[in-house]
């Protein structure tokens, strides 16, 4: 019997990628969405509609049952409360997309899926005023709504960073997007310091098995494994990729700090913190989670990138990147040290 699973989303990005995923598995795969981003893959049923609309997921639940559900687009507590309560009886599993910046300690300490979330604490002592707690408390207060109207249901994914074709954020085409063009580029702190985003399709697999009958719900932590990549390697994957003439210098963390620039925006990846890329990522793994080389990634989104398909639009793209007066002033600054 054909496995059924119904996306919410699926019009771009990971949602997009959990659709293909399924459809490639021989799934029947209806997509639930407002259809005003993105596009729906080939061979979906596309059911339109608003999920903050409870007329709408009354509807949408009516289509129903599925197997699975997987949700990729919940981003607070009252909109996943709404589809949770909605879609309690069309399905005997949820997969639920959340991230780490649940954790009450993110990004200052190392992280496993048994410590508390901010629904159950306050950020850790010492949490600096650029990291945007409010986002993980959404997500973490979505999270237990989710739990509460599923019960044993729930299973929930806990991503750090995701890149990959249709990235939509921009950290991995701003990269792109300065490399190719070339010249001395300021590369942020130490080219050995470690960094473990995951790919967006890796993300979409895991997810898909997760669906899967027989599965226990559970919590993961969808992360690459330790030492998967460093800024360096990623960086010089950038360059093989565009077939740049750029040359990398490195500039130390604290002079970058000390000189305004701003991490993890500015200069996407980069981040002093040291729980930032400290998110175990084992209980996945040993439950089969693979994560592709990032050269691969980046050279798949170079690919999309020099396709001519654009993104969605985001306001968070607009806050990526540094602009090239600031790296010219700053790289003067590195050589009048």
């Amino acid at each position: 019997m054909t496995t059924s699973v119904l996306v919410m989303g699926g019009s771009h990005f990971l949602g997009r990628a959990v659709a293909v995923e399924a459809l490639c598995r021989g799934w029947s795969v209806t997509v639930f969405n407002r259809g005003k981003t993105g596009r729906n893959p080939d061979g979906v049923h596309a059911v339109q509609g608003d999920r903050t609309n409870r007329k709408d997921l009354g509807r949408l639940a009516g289509i129903g049952p599925w197997d699975a559900v997987l949700d990729t687009s919940g981003m607070s507590a009252d909109v996943v409360d709404l589809a949770t309560q909605a879609l309690s009886e069309a399905t005997r599993r949820y997969v639920y997309v959340s991230t780490v910046s649940v954790y009450a300690g993110w990004p200052l300490l190392p992280l496993t899926e048994d410590l508390p979330t901010l629904a159950e604490a306050e950020p850790v002592a010492g949490m600096p005023g650029d990291v945007v707690v409010s986002y993980g408390v959404d997500k973490a207060a979505a999270e237990k709504a989710a739990q509460a109207n599923l019960g044993r249901a729930l299973t929930i994914l806990r991503p750090g960073v995701i890149l990959g074709p249709e990235e939509y954020v921009g950290r991995l085409p701003w990269w792109l997007r300065r490399v190719e063009r070339g010249g001395r580029v300021l590369a942020p702190g130490k080219a050995g310091q470690t960094i473990a985003p995951v790919d967006a399709r890796d993300v979409a697999t895991f997810a898909c098995d997760r669906a899967q009958e027989g599965c226990d719900a559970e919590i993961f932590n969808v992360t690459a494994p330790k030492n998967h990549a460093t800024m360096g390697s990623f960086l010089q994957e950038c360059i093989k990729v565009t077939g740049s003439d750029a040359s990398l210098e490195w500039v130390e963390g604290d002079f970058l700090l000390d000189h305004g620039a701003k991490q993890w925006t500015e200069l996407p990846l980069w981040r002093t913190y040291p729980g930032t890329w400290a998110v175990s990522g084992v209980r996945a793994q040993d439950a089969g989670l693979v994560c592709r080389p990032l050269s691969e990634t980046v050279a798949d989104t170079w690919g999309w990138f020099t396709s001519g398909e654009d993104a969605v639009d985001s306001e968070r793209a607009a806050h990526i990147g540094l602009a090239p007066e600031k790296e010219a002033d700053l790289l003067s600054a590195w050589d009048a040290r």
